[in-house]
C-alpha cells in the first residue's frame, strides 16, 4: 500500500496554481488528469489550450 503527504497549492500571480503533491487533478467536468510530475501549473485563466495545465497563455491576455 503506498501513502501520499499532503497537498499544497500556491497561486501565483497573475498566472497559473502550482500544484504539489498532487496524483490526480480533477477538472470542471469531473475528468480525472492523472499527474506525473512532482509539481505541476494548473490553468487559472481558463484561456490554456492544454486545460486543465497552463500554457502560458495568461502572459498574452492583457491586463
Amino acid at each position: 500500500m503506498s501513502t501520499t503527504g499532503p497537498v499544497k497549492v500556491t497561486v501565483c500571480p497573475r498566472g497559473p496554481l502550482l500544484v504539489r503533491g498532487a496524483q490526480v487533478v480533477v477538472d470542471d467536468d469531473g475528468h480525472e488528469h492523472p499527474v506525473r510530475r512532482p509539481v505541476v501549473a494548473v490553468c487559472a485563466c481558463g484561456k490554456s489550450q492544454r486545460l486543465p495545465w497552463c500554457d502560458g497563455t495568461h502572459k498574452v491576455i492583457p491586463r
